[in-house]
């Protein structure tokens, strides 16, 4: 896994405190994740979900909301609305710099808020609420008696999860607002309740009222045993696997929408994946590749690197060269295996090279050779490595005419 940590301008302008988890391998989909109130995008549920996610090549994106954790702002100017914004506004980051969510995923009241902002992110195709709310209004309810003398003195300071907050009656006012159970009618997206039957801060009534309220495809998960905080790891970890088989029916099978096949042998077709900055689409007959850079270099590290891509083609043909021959002369040659390295190396460096000045391409190669083979048999093998195709392509003269391709007029 990967973890980018970031920012990007919240709704009011103000700088937004996010982590973006990135699968090991190719990006299937990309999700987002909004949090509990008042908690953070670093609480135990959302880093274990989104982490779990990751290995099922979904990539995350996390954030505290305006004037949360490390984000910037004032807590007590915002509400229910400021987060759905702050929701679309990350939506909005995604979009820009990778790829739009087609995954929301909200607990809790971020539950409520993804249900909400939902119509304001066409491109999500599922949905996912966990423990959330069927009436944002409901988190007033935590407020306990302060709740009135914030309506009648405007704002008052309430303790939740231990910390204090400031909360003032435009929140309460904001909330009441709200019809949040209309918006899920008109949803039109696959969604997911998850909620546990015992859990004490969200009654599974919410559940019931989201589920009735939305439209089919819609599917219910009960979180039996869980709390309303996800706080046993195994109870996160179950809640990321299921959204993952899931989703898997709206997000589809494949790593990457690949382009269509390419029926002429020898020919390659390379797009954008529109993927992070750099990722690749690569269609070689019936097969599909992914290109990337990696995080260094402003990448996903969802693929090979082009230069990998030249030195895996160096080394496959440099294995079958030698398995070829090894059987054509009925040799036991009974394993093969090609290590390569790439770099850019002072021409003043190489003795043998005819180049004398400036950086030459330098690959070393490394082959290993497993079986009963005699010490001719060896070096003829060894031999023969460089007479491989590709080898010989990279020590000849290479003529490559670019042209620009036809537009067709839309």
């Amino acid at each position: 896994m990967e973890a980018q940590r970031l920012q990007f301008p919240g709704s009011d302008g103000q700088q937004l405190a996010a982590r973006l988890d990135l699968p090991a391998g190719p990006v299937r989909a990309f999700a987002l994740f909004a949090h509990c109130f008042t908690c953070g995008k670093d609480v135990l549920a959302a880093t274990r979900i989104a982490q779990a996610l990751t290995e099922h090549g979904i990539g995350v994106l996390r954030f505290d909301f305006t004037g949360l954790g490390g984000s910037g702002g004032d807590f007590a100017n915002t509400n229910f609305s400021s987060n759905v914004a702050d929701l679309l506004a990350a939506a909005d980051y995604l979009r820009q710099h990778h790829r739009a969510p087609a995954l929301l995923i909200g607990h809790s009241l971020g539950g409520a808020a993804v249900l909400a902002a939902a119509q304001g992110v066409p491109e999500a195709k599922a949905v996912v609420t966990i423990a959330a709310p069927s009436d944002p209004g409901h988190v007033v309810g935590l407020f306990g008696d302060q709740a009135a003398r914030i309506a009648a003195e405007g704002e008052a300071e309430v303790q939740l999860a231990g910390r204090p907050f400031r909360i003032k009656r435009q929140f309460l006012e904001d909330v009441g607002e709200q019809k949040l159970l209309d918006s899920v009618s008109r949803l039109r997206r696959a969604l997911l309740v998850m909620h546990a039957p015992q859990d004490a801060t969200v009654g599974i009534d919410n559940a019931t009222q989201i589920f009735i309220a939305a439209k089919h495809p819609k599917s219910f998960v009960s979180l039996d045993r869980a709390d309303h905080l996800l706080t046993r790891k195994e109870d996160a970890i179950y809640v990321a696997n299921t959204i993952a088989a899931w989703s898997q029916r709206y997000l589809g099978t494949e790593t990457l929408d690949m382009p269509p096949a390419v029926a002429e042998e020898g020919f390659v077709r390379v797009e954008e994946a529109h993927i992070g900055k750099y990722q690749q689409r690569i269609a070689a007959g019936p097969h599909r590749l992914v290109a990337d850079e990696p995080v260094s270099f402003g990448g996903l590290n969802g693929g090979p690197a082009p230069y990998d891509l030249l030195l895996a083609g160096l080394g496959a043909c440099t294995s079958m060269t030698m398995r070829m021959y090894a059987d054509r002369k009925g040799w036991p040659l009974e394993h093969v295996a090609v290590s390569l390295r790439h770099e850019k190396i002072h021409a003043a460096d190489c003795a043998d090279c005819a180049t004398t000045e400036g950086k030459i391409d330098w690959i070393e190669r490394e082959i290993t050779i497993q079986g009963p083979l005699d010490d001719a048999q060896r070096a003829a093998l060894m031999e023969i490595a460089d007479k491989c195709p590709v080898h010989r392509t990279l020590h000849s003269e290479v003529v490559i005419r670019t042209h620009a391709a036809e537009t067709k007029a839309k």
